[in-house]
């Protein structure tokens, strides 16, 4: 048990937790976790409350039960899902929409979907953000980061996320208008990262395209707070949390203007067409020239951020649960 809780949290932070809070480690070894093991722990144990932080609701579950629903991706992109995994996704969508009591999306932008593909109740659907980390004290510095000045990106290295239009993007800026920067990739590979992986040694500026894989969380603070630019130009998020940590670091952000990139980045940043090269190249190079612009940009996105936070976050969800 006591491995099992240091993987998931640490030991002093459950330690602080009321007297009447219990820590529950459901033991399983099989697939279909959620209708299975822990749909016995409702029939078996039901809560007064049940609240679950995904979107997969177990068949069985008490009358007042609590969903969070992040983000409707799958509907945008389902090449990127295994036909099973797809259809899963959305009857668990739809059966949660008809069985929770409430269901919490991560962005108005997810309600919007929800409504609109899913036909999900509007008054049914309370739109809570999630929060950000912040800047620590003293960021571990790193070997991904280059001695000269970079454009940085931090997520999944996938076809969603638009890697390839990202280094098309630095192609032209290297080409036209002779930047010294060098972007650094940081994350795992995702779907698609295939064609990207043709991309990175076919450009003529191979050598100033830096793959870092995974990191640290010390030292992924040190490359955003470093960092020229932090260009996120996904085609699809449900909520954006890379936006934000950038934000919090004080990196000037490049994000899209479709899905719930708009609404968390506020004015924090500049929106650009994810689907247009020319567009994503003009609004990183419009920071890497306007040192006033970028100045503007950090404030506003230190200013953005405190619209956002893990406490309002948990306060705001605590709410709906015992309404």
């Amino acid at each position: 048990m006591e491995q099992f809780l240091k993987r998931t949290a640490p030991l002093e932070l459950l330690q602080k937790l009321p007297p009447n809070f219990e820590i529950k480690y459901l033991k399983w070894s099989w697939p279909m976790w959620t209708q299975i093991r822990l749909a016995a722990e409702m029939f078996f144990q039901p809560p007064d409350v049940f609240f679950i932080p995904v979107h997969v609701l177990p068949l069985i579950h008490p009358k007042n039960s609590v969903v969070t629903i992040h983000g409707l991706e799958y509907e945008y992109y389902p090449e990127m899902y295994p036909v099973r995994h797809l259809r899963y996704l959305r009857w668990s969508t739809r059966y949660a929409l008809k069985h929770a009591r409430k269901i919490i999306a991560a962005s108005e932008n997810t309600k919007k979907d929800l409504v609109e593909l899913y036909g999900g109740k509007p008054g049914n659907i309370e739109v809570v953000y999630h929060g950000t980390g912040t800047l620590g004290a003293a960021p571990v510095k790193t070997g991904a980061a280059p001695k000269v000045p970079y454009i940085l990106f931090i997520s999944r290295l996938e076809k969603k996320k638009n890697i390839d239009g990202l280094i098309q993007a630095f192609n032209l800026l290297k080409e036209k208008y002779k930047i010294p920067h060098k972007l650094v990739l940081v994350g795992p590979r995702g779907y698609g990262y295939e064609n990207s992986k043709f991309q990175i040694p076919n450009s003529k500026f191979k050598n100033n395209i830096i793959e870092a894989g995974y990191i640290s969380e010390q030292e992924k603070w040190f490359l955003l707070k470093n960092a020229d630019v932090f260009v996120f130009p996904s085609f699809y998020e449900g909520f954006g949390l890379p936006i934000l940590e950038a934000q919090a670091a004080g990196a000037p952000v490049v994000t899209s203007n479709v899905s719930s990139m708009p609404e968390v980045a506020g004015e924090g940043a500049i929106l650009i067409d994810p689907k247009n090269i020319e567009s994503i190249a003009s609004g990183i190079y419009k920071i890497i020239s306007d040192e006033k612009l970028k100045r503007d940009l950090i404030e506003k996105g230190y200013e953005n951020i405190k619209r956002f936070s893990w406490q309002k976050c948990a306060q705001e969800t605590l709410k709906i649960l015992v309404e």
